[in-house]
């Protein structure tokens, strides 16, 4: 039984994985995908459920993907866009809360004001996963994606702490507004506190141990050293993951070369095998969802269901529209900043899909209250949840990339401004670059040859970039000269691979051997593939 058990769970991770697979091959939006097959193998007959864990999501999912998001953050990006950030993660969140929750309470009978709140607050967060994607692979403006990016960083803060004070006031443990606002300001600061003080230390450790495999190690455990911490101490645990991740994020420049290499592989992996599991998994919540409901009318449940996502929606763009202008009545360098006008606020709005945090904030409602009796709805507001997280994900997630085209928000502007801007900065390293070879070599009696090829090497990276502005083509459609580099040196490592390998089938060399010089030419074709 317990090897029949340990399958199954293996088989959650290896289905999304090949269904991720097939969608990323498809070119289609992977969660939506992964959303969809969950429910089909939800129905499968001999499928047992896979009820959410809460503890797993928010200590093993939840921790990981924020600390990986808020590494490769723009600090400055967001930084300059706080005002923006914060009326979405913190203004939008609470107003959500409201809205969702006073809505429930009028339409559902027998639903106490304080458990409807804590519906609205499980509803609240968006999960900008799929938004960002779809976002970024459509080319929105970069300003459009840093503030859903920074939104999905810090709301599930806000809604994991006002879902919190709902529950103690749902389950009679004793509650008041002011306690309410105290607890909401005391996690924030303290998990803001938790991740400064981890980050100066751990940044300090990794760039004296030399070793790019445990400099690596300290990353890994860093995410959940911060989220328990915090934890232990009732502060924000989502914060203090953000904070410590944007803060080694940003000093990640003064790590090793090797060590940054080995980082970005490993987190894209982790990030996709994460990512992939929980959007299954979403999926894969509606048998214990549907248990609870026995005995409820089916177009009564569907009117509510209908009804929360309707006002989830809605309130997203009630906030949005007029919240966008108040940044740039209170900062002069909000105003200097172009106006995304009424698309780019349409954009913002409809990115509102929600994931897998409040399905565990969901599962995470206990079954008593404080006095024993059953907690009021919770059975409902798991359906509302399950429901309102689908609706979004499958009706915003589909139409989220006809919309952005439709609403031409899309431009390859910012791309091109970029290259041009890469373009100047590696005349200016490989200028500095030849100056400083010149300095070292002053004087000395060197191998001419060895010179000459640092001479070429910087000129080349000083006209790759220029050259890309072309598209790898010139004037008249003709192929570049580092065009032509790439395409022959790619050739002849794949010769070199093959001479290798055949040695090492015939043992002329040793697997060691063929594993270090392989490694040595994947990182020169990577090299090429960048450029």
């Amino acid at each position: 039984m317990e090897t029949t058990h340990a399958l199954w769970l293996l088989a959650v991770p290896v289905t999304a994985l090949v269904v991720a697979a097939g969608a990323r091959r498809a070119g289609v939006s992977a969660p939506l995908v992964l959303v969809i097959a969950g429910l089909a193998v939800a129905f499968v007959p001999g499928v047992p459920e896979f009820e959410l864990d809460p503890e797993i999501a928010l200590y093993v999912f939840l921790p990981p993907l924020l600390f990986a998001a808020a590494w490769k953050s723009s600090y400055a990006g967001l930084r300059e866009n706080a005002w923006s950030i914060g009326f979405l993660s913190v203004g939008l969140v609470l107003f959500t809360t409201f809205a969702v929750g006073y809505a429930a309470y009028l339409l559902v009978p027998d639903l106490p004001l304080a458990a409807a709140f804590v519906l609205g607050a499980i509803v609240a967060p968006p999960d900008a996963v799929a938004a960002v994607s779809v976002a970024q692979r459509l080319g929105l403006p970069r300003r459009t994606v840093t503030i859903l990016v920074g939104e999905s960083l810090f709301n599930d803060a806000t809604a994991l702490t006002a879902f919190r004070v709902a529950l103690i006031a749902a389950t009679g443990a004793g509650f008041t507004l002011l306690d309410g606002v105290w607890r909401f300001l005391f996690a924030a600061a303290a998990g803001a506190a938790v991740g400064l003080l981890l980050g100066p230390p751990l940044h300090w450790l990794r760039t004296r141990l030399n070793d790019p495999l445990v400099e690596n190690g300290v990353a890994v455990v860093t995410p959940f050293a911060a989220y328990l911490i915090a934890e232990s101490v009732h502060a924000s645990g989502v914060i203090a993951v953000v904070v410590s991740g944007l803060y080694l994020g940003h000093r990640a420049t003064e790590s090793a070369a090797a060590s940054r290499l080995i980082g970005h592989s490993f987190w894209k992996v982790v990030v996709f095998i994460l990512e992939s599991v929980v959007f299954l998994l979403i999926g894969l919540q509606l048998p214990p969802v549907i248990d609870g409901l026995a005995g409820r009318s089916v177009p009564e449940l569907a009117w509510w269901a209908l009804a929360i996502f309707a006002v989830t929606v809605v309130a997203r763009f009630v906030w949005v529209f007029p919240a966008s202008y108040i940044p740039r009545l209170l900062s002069k360098r909000q105003r200097e900043r172009e106006d995304p006008g009424w698309r780019g606020r349409t954009i913002a709005s409809w990115a509102g899909m929600r994931g897998v945090v409040s399905l565990a904030a969901a599962f995470a409602i206990p079954f008593a209250t404080a006095s024993d009796e059953p907690f009021p709805g919770r059975d409902l507001i798991l359906f509302l949840t399950f429901t309102t997280v689908l609706g979004t994900l499958l009706v915003q997630g589909v139409t989220f990339p006809p919309l952005i085209r439709a609403l031409g928000v899309a431009s390859d502007r910012e791309r091109y401004a970029d290259t041009v801007a890469e373009a100047g900065a590696q005349h200016a390293a490989a200028r500095a670059a030849l100056e400083r070879l010149d300095e070292l070599t002053a004087g000395q009696d060197l191998d001419s040859d060895v010179v000459e090829r640092l001479r070429q090497l910087a000129e080349h990276r000083q006209l790759r970039a220029w050259e890309r502005l072309g598209g790898g083509t010139g004037p008249e459609g003709e192929e570049v000269p580092t065009a032509t580099y790439r395409r022959l040196r790619r050739e002849m490592l794949a010769a070199e691979r093959r001479v290798f390998v055949q040695m090492r089938d015939e043992r002329r060399i040793d697997d060691e051997v063929l594993t270090r010089v392989m490694h040595e030419l994947d990182l020169e074709e990577a090299a090429l593939h960048r450029e």
